[in-house]
């Protein structure tokens, strides 16, 4: 058996690849675009900024909307891939994801329901993420039996919270008129069309603080995947750690979605593939979860922005990649809880 030296060694070179890229793909998705920025354009206008406030076409696309939208894409990645990562520590299976619990659901009807009733007079960020958290908060109140909340009682209560807020989010979509109607599909397709730096502002404080307690914290993510009694034969607390866990990674999930609507499958793909890249050791797996994450959903908006024409949302996009990715999952994990 190799040594964790060996073992460290034999991941470096794949470490240093994912870090380059995560520092490459940001700076070639400034040309990226329906108006053509060249480098040499790119370059003026950020030299050009530090002397002069007046802004033009190409500052304004550089500055208020490329960059925003790089940053946002980037950091919903982060949140969304760390979250499933924490998630499938905890339950122990790389078939769950972020929403597991009946966050996206929550999340929907909070938006549907700030469009529908609101409008233009109040954002839609405070409604979805109240309420994904709400899903999250029903789902484990539901769950515990005896003090207790097992995986299974969970992921059970997270199929009725979903239910009951699908539920809602149907009989508003109903009842709401028209105009209204075709906002709340756009948003519950999730895309980043409308990025700017005040949703960076409302998501970056929570996905920041949130996510540095869960990566200080990775090395306990070891001890819970080995079962709860092992855990708690090491003396952890089990029940009270995995409301930590959860919360954070509820948290991040509900500031990421509520600014850009449901981005689905990027969250269960990315965890499974740092595995299979770094091995299951969750001290590393779970900051570089975030780092792919982060990675590919800039990758997959870079995507839909190279279309003519209508931009297609980034969550259908993530959606038609994920389906078949998670078929492949079933089929290797024959479908069971590991």
């Amino acid at each position: 058996m190799d040594s964790p030296t060996v073992a460290r060694d034999n991941k470096r070179p794949i470490i240093i690849s994912i870090s380059i890229l995560f520092i490459i793909t940001p700076v070639l998705s400034l040309f990226i675009g329906a108006y053509s920025l060249s480098p040499s354009q790119v370059i003026t206008v950020i030299f050009e900024s530090f002397n002069s406030p007046t802004l033009y076409n190409e500052s304004i696309i550089l500055f208020e909307i490329r960059i925003p939208r790089i940053i946002l894409a980037m950091l919903v990645g982060f949140s969304v891939s760390v979250s499933s990562a924490t998630f499938q520590a905890i339950f122990r299976n790389p078939l769950v994801s972020e929403y597991i619990l009946g966050l996206s659901s929550g999340a929907a009807f909070g938006a549907s329901l700030s469009i529908a009733f609101f409008g233009d007079t109040m954002p839609i960020q405070p409604l979805a993420f109240l309420f994904g958290v709400i899903a999250v908060f029903l789902s484990y109140m539901m769950s515990r039996v005896r003090g207790e909340s097992t995986v299974l009682s969970l992921v059970l209560s997270g199929i009725i919270t979903t239910a009951i807020f699908t539920a809602g989010n149907y009989i508003i979509r109903y009842m709401v008129e028209p105009e209204r109607l075709q906002g709340i599909v756009v948003w519950l397709m999730g895309s980043l069309s409308s990025a700017s730096w005040q949703d960076i502002r409302c998501s970056l404080p929570i996905v920041f603080v949130g996510s540095l307690f869960l990566i200080l914290l990775r090395w306990r993510l070891n001890v819970l995947s080995m079962g709860d009694e092992e855990a708690k034969a090491l003396g952890i607390d089990v029940g009270r750690l995995k409301i930590v866990f959860i919360t954070l990674a509820s948290l991040i999930t509900a500031s990421a979605v509520s600014v850009v609507g449901i981005i689905g499958w990027i969250g269960l793909m990315v965890p499974h593939i740092t595995r299979m890249l770094l091995g299951s050791d969750n001290r590393l797996t779970l900051p570089m979860s975030g780092i792919v994450g982060a990675i590919l959903m800039l990758l997959a908006d870079d995507v839909v922005r190279l279309s003519s024409g209508v931009e297609l949302p980034v969550g259908v996009l993530t959606t038609l990649i994920g389906a078949p990715f998670f078929a492949y999952l079933i089929r290797k994990t024959r479908g069971g809880w590991e």
